[in-house]
């Protein structure tokens, strides 16, 4: 219990400061450093370059040409997946995918922020959920690395989308880094690898920073399925074409 506190309070110190930084300095663009526009640590220049996300499978997220919007790839098709609709803000590609290692990987939790920003402006269209729920860190890896980007993103998300945000997933063991695996191996990691807990919402949303293969989200979403989740949906800030 101590160390889910002393987690918490370093993500509180972090938000606060952000808020105090963000009340005393003007908008700086985390992508260049020229002055941010509109209230945000983003210039025009680099907004211009945001990768959005275009016409994609509403069930996997994967881009698709122009043509196709509100359409469904051949392999979705084919064995439909646990997800009901993926929705992504952003292509996998440049500032965005910068933007997310700093936040992933060094504690740069302002670019977090300014993403999950991005994110509800991009996403206030979709389907709303009965709850939001970010893909969870397992124990060991929370404290190796002090915050869960997954929950960092999702809480402001949920705030600005007036979306309750709910912590009924569980990882109930630690897992390879999937970005290190094949396929099949990334299947095989994750095999059991979450526990949802009984009495959640019939419509439920996963939010993750990244998709690539899609497998962690599919194991999480069935994890709720087994535990009475009727539609599971999941949001993620990119995906990897």
């Amino acid at each position: 219990m101590r160390e889910a506190v002393n987690l918490n309070m370093i993500s509180m110190v972090y938000r606060m400061a952000g808020g105090l930084s963000r009340g005393v300095f003007p908008p700086q663009c985390l992508v260049c450093g020229e002055a941010g526009a509109g209230g945000r640590d983003l210039c025009r220049a680099c907004a211009g370059d945001l990768p959005w996300q275009g016409a994609a499978c509403l069930r996997c997220a994967l881009p698709l040409s122009a043509g196709d919007v509100g359409q469904v790839c051949g392999f979705c098709r084919q064995q439909r997946p646990v997800l009901e609709q993926v929705h992504a803000a952003f292509l996998y590609a440049s500032p965005v995918d910068g933007l997310l290692r700093r936040f992933k990987f060094h504690r740069d939790l302002p670019a977090g922020r300014l993403l999950a920003g991005l994110m509800a402006e991009r996403l206030s269209g979709v389907a709303r959920p009965q709850a939001l729920l970010p893909v969870p860190l397992h124990r060991a890896r929370l404290r190796q690395r002090g915050y869960d980007q997954a929950r960092e993103l999702a809480r402001p998300l949920a705030r600005a989308l007036g979306i309750p945000l709910c912590d009924g997933l569980r990882r109930t063991r630690a897992t390879l880094p999937q970005s290190e695996l094949d396929a099949d191996q990334r299947r095989r990691n994750l095999r059991a690898a979450f526990l949802a807990r009984p009495g959640l919402p019939a419509h439920v949303t996963l939010l993750d920073d990244v998709m690539t293969t899609g497998t962690t989200l599919q194991a999480a979403a069935l994890a709720l399925r087994r535990a009475g989740v009727t539609r599971v949906d999941a949001w993620v800030c990119a995906r990897v074409p």
